[in-house]
């Protein structure tokens, strides 16, 4: 790692981050939204290549397999997020302070957070006990448990590339090079896709071929990301032996910063935890049982994680656009940033919409599913589920914005009232609640009438603490002229 003292960037990469408080707010966004939403869908790829070749290769079981661990794997997904999240947010308020070496202490520190966490979820797929816990509170049939748990061990010895490929891969960013973090994460993704194919499929190597695929891809992405901060020049941001070195008070704020991104995945968690569970007890009294609905409904999870992914891209991308001018009190910039993320974010999701809504039976066919009785049920049950969609981009990026400005609490409140404060209460009352309302509708139905309706009470949420936002910052806009 690089010792040599620390030294004033070149103007060129000082350019790259102070034109985020000067250069026009539009361009900036389409430069860093842009390879941010395609990175984020690359990530949220890994899931879907993984279901889509286990679906073709081993059918409802290989699907039912990925659902069980799907929970697990969201919060990998919520550690890596809450490290690089809150380290990239935190890094761009002291850019934007001019405090170089503050941000540069935030990437090394994100660095050593990855690696204590990486320690704890590696001792923790060791422990068989603790395994068995965790495959029993994802609901694990005795037909699917050795299956989801060969995978989510070979992912949990590995889990340190995922931290550092997503987390680490944030700053690169706010180092003014969107465009590079993109290209670290396409690697990930094209090496995945084919080590799933030569794995899975010509090696006939299942849920551990698919998981060591998986494996593979994440490292070459993490060479990419390290090679940007080792080792090319005149980067703003390097990483330094002496910036690894804890520092409390640092790892406490990004930790703050980040929980809000951490909340988002643990709330999918939680909600998948609770879904499964409700699958297993419903759907194994119905009429496709509880191994098909764990594959069907895990479907569509999997398919609404993918479909928020550009969206939390979009918030990420203007995340430190946000926090630059938030911290250079330029108030203006901010409501501008902020009005037209959701504009874009907005957009980005009625798009989804549309797709999913004209073509539900070629989503469902793409993962495996070929029974007709199963298709017609996911193909239905798509269809409701995502019928707010249009709407999250809102609420999302409304979200993010609190966390980008250094406002934690109000961030963590707005997304734990879609993922846990209402999804999860609507999760579990509403199999008795609808089949009274309409007795055509079984319980196992009302687990996806639950997310529209829990949609809805969000976004609306969502709407109140925005309007309360915009009268503060005229407020302070005023106060600064």
């Amino acid at each position: 790692m690089s010792e040599e003292p620390l030294r004033t960037t070149d103007t060129r990469a000082e350019e790259r981050v102070t034109r985020m408080g000067t250069a026009s707010v539009p361009k900036l966004i389409v430069e860093f939204a842009v390879p941010s939403v395609v990175g984020m869908v690359v990530n949220g790829s890994y899931n879907l290549i993984d279901s889509i070749f286990l679906g073709h290769a081993m059918g409802e079981v290989g699907l039912s397999a990925v659902t069980v661990a799907n929970p697990i794997m969201i919060v990998f997904i919520a550690l890596a997020m809450l490290v690089g999240n809150g380290g990239n947010a935190l890094a761009a308020l002291r850019l934007g302070e001019g405090d170089k070496d503050a941000a540069e202490r935030s990437l090394g520190n994100v660095v050593t957070l990855s690696i204590i966490l990486w320690v704890l979820v590696a001792l923790a797929a060791a422990n068989p006990t603790l395994m068995d816990m965790l495959l029993t509170a994802s609901s694990a049939t005795d037909e699917v448990r050795p299956y989801a748990r060969t995978f989510l061990q070979i992912l949990c010895f590995g889990f340190i590339l995922q931290s550092i490929g997503m987390g680490v891969n944030n700053f690169i960013r706010t180092c003014g090079a969107p465009n590079r973090a993109l290209g670290t994460m396409v690697i990930g993704l094209v090496a995945a896709t084919a080590f799933n194919f030569w794995f899975v499929i010509l090696l006939g190597w299942g849920v551990a071929g698919s998981a060591l695929a998986t494996l593979a891809g994440q490292a070459c992405s993490v060479a990419a990301v390290l090679w940007y901060f080792l080792f090319t020049p005149g980067v703003p941001l390097k990483l330094r032996l002496r910036c690894l070195a804890p520092k409390p008070r640092v790892m406490g704020t990004i930790l703050a910063f980040g929980f809000p991104s951490f909340a988002i995945q643990a709330g999918m968690a939680i909600v998948n935890f609770v879904l499964n569970y409700q699958l297993a007890r419903y759907g194994a009294a119905s009429d496709i049982g509880a191994v098909n609905a764990l594959a069907s409904i895990g479907v569509i999870s999997r398919i609404g994680m993918f479909s928020v992914m550009p969206l939390v891209g979009i918030a990420i991308a203007i995340q430190p656009l946000l926090g630059y001018n938030y911290g250079a009190k330029k108030i203006g910039r901010v409501r501008q940033t902020l009005w037209l993320g959701i504009a874009a974010a907005s957009a980005i999701s009625l798009l989804e919409w549309g797709v999913i809504m004209l073509f539900p039976e070629a989503i469902v066919a793409a993962f495996g599913i070929t029974t007709e009785s199963l298709v017609a049920f996911t193909t239905f049950a798509l269809k409701v589920q995502f019928l707010m969609l249009p709407f999250v981009g809102f609420q999302i990026v409304g979200a993010n914005y609190f966390q980008a400005t250094g406002q934690p609490a109000k961030s963590i409140f707005l997304t734990l009232t879609r993922q846990i404060l209402f999804l999860v209460p609507l999760l579990m009352v509403m199999p008795d609640i609808l089949p009274q309302i309409d007795p055509a509708r079984t319980g196992l139905d009302a687990l996806y009438f639950a997310t529209p309706l829990s949609d809805f009470l969000s976004i609306f949420t969502t709407v109140l603490f925005i309007a309360w936002e915009m009268r503060r910052l005229r407020q302070m806009q005023g106060s600064t002229r």
